[in-house]
């Protein structure tokens, strides 16, 4: 049905596309053709064939597989944190916080209104901008920086790769990988390049034959990586950092997501002289997901980048919200209660760890809201025998950029809110499932 596609202009084709979808006549996982090849055969220049698959990528039509072509996207082509749709299972896979931890917002609500905010007025509250600077400056070696303030830290990473990079550019991803991630470059028309991630955190090799393969980006997760929960170590991080400083337009973007959680110290892939790069900290994990709010420390130039993406009145981030956040993260208890979710979630997640290993099951909690346990059978047989025992977890399958790499024999495990009983059946559960 490829040959039914028609247009002269991005728009027109992009919406020939849609049609032909909508008919049925382009059925999911169907494959478009080449830029190059579509716009010979429609006579017009190969960027506006870009610019249409690029339309059509970011509504959420195609999807780009990189060499692979770009298709019709699939129900579900990519997973999604949070809780199961449709279940009657009991979901420990869901990468959610407790709510039972997190904060009360009530208390500081008062002193939050102020004034209000107006048309072409600065985005970013300017209480707020001084105290993330100084929340992040110690952890960032760049001394040159600026604050921009976006709704979460998925909405900063799809801004910051589409002020940087074109479609079919290449981005340099863990893997395993944060779900978010996978996504939003899939959709965003990237290509995105597999770097490994071992014990001490995404590996130099990996890297380096990611540069070597044109790469323009990198997302990496310092500390508390999902789904695995391992940070960098020192001498990783400087061995990252001396790869990166022969390449210092590339993009380096940091999703530090566990910050105040976190019992690791901060290490960054990010040296003194890299020229683009941001270091992105939401607040969701702490405050809660519904806190849409992170604050992203950039180079001066891509902040000037995204501040044309966060227009005062159309797209900029609430400034009561900024109020809000700001008065609670500067607020005493707010701040005691963050750091017993921490501890919570640290202790919860070792206990767990530790019924797994007297079960003979490779576990060994690190960081983070989750437990990545590794198993001697694949992880979907584990999976669907724990089905049966009345348990929904998530494989490593979902987290991988690999498609046609082997069967997973991980688990991502969100057990923290499991009472005693709870976690002693599911230990139990598993054992029997490997078994």
């Amino acid at each position: 049905m490829n040959e039914q596609i028609t247009g002269s202009t991005a728009a027109e084709i992009a919406t020939s596309v849609r049609e032909l979808r909508e008919r049925g006549d382009l059925a999911p996982g169907a494959l478009l053709p080449p830029v190059r090849e579509l716009a010979t055969r429609l006579g017009v220049n190969r960027n506006t064939t870009v610019a249409a698959y690029r339309q059509l990528a970011q509504a959420g039509i195609v999807i780009s597989r990189g060499r692979a072509g770009t298709m019709i996207v699939e129900h579900d082509a990519v997973a999604q944190e949070g809780y199961a749709a449709d279940t009657v299972l009991r979901d420990v896979g869901t990468g959610n916080p407790d709510p039972a931890l997190i904060p009360d917002p009530t208390a500081v609500l008062s002193g939050v209104v102020g004034r209000p905010v107006l048309y072409g007025e600065p985005v970013i509250d300017p209480a707020l901008d001084a105290w993330a600077r100084e929340w992040i400056a110690p952890d960032l070696p760049a001394s040159d920086f600026r604050i921009t303030i976006t709704s979460g830290a998925v909405d900063a990473v799809e801004r910051l790769l589409a002020q940087a990079l074109m479609r079919d550019d290449a981005v340099a991803l863990e893997d395993p990988c944060f779900l978010a991630s996978i996504h939003t470059v899939r959709l965003g028309g990237y290509r995105a390049v597999p770097v490994p991630v071992d014990e001490e955190g995404m590996t130099v090799a990996g890297l380096r034959a990611a540069l070597e393969d044109g790469v323009r980006a990198v997302i990496c997760t310092p500390r508390a990586q999902n789904p695995t929960g391992v940070s960098l170590s020192p001498a990783r991080a400087a061995a990252l950092r001396e790869l990166l400083a022969e390449h210092p337009y590339v993009l380096i973007i940091e999703d530090d997501h566990f910050s105040m959680l976190s019992e690791r110290p901060y290490e960054s892939l990010i040296g003194p002289d890299h020229r683009r790069f941001a270091l992105l900290r939401s607040v969701s994990k702490f405050l809660g997901p519904d806190m849409c709010l992170a604050i992203a420390a950039t180079d001066p130039e891509t902040a000037e980048r995204l501040a044309m993406r966060l227009s005062p009145g159309t797209t900029w981030v609430s400034h009561l919200l900024q109020r809000l956040a700001l008065g609670m993260l500067t607020d005493v208890d707010v701040r005691a209660s963050i750091r017993e979710a921490g501890t919570h979630y640290a202790e919860r997640n070792r206990a767990f760890a530790e019924r797994l290993r007297e079960q003979g099951i490779d576990a060994e909690y690190v960081d983070g809201m989750n437990l990545w346990i590794r198993l001697a059978t694949p992880a979907h047989t584990v999976a669907e025998r724990l089905m049966r025992r009345g348990w929904l977890a998530r494989t490593g399958d979902g987290f991988r950029l690999e498609e046609s790499a082997p069967p997973s024999h991980h688990l991502r495990l969100t057990v923290h809110d499991l009472g005693d009983g709870d976690a002693a059946q599911l230990v139990a559960d598993i054992a029997g499932a490997v078994r």
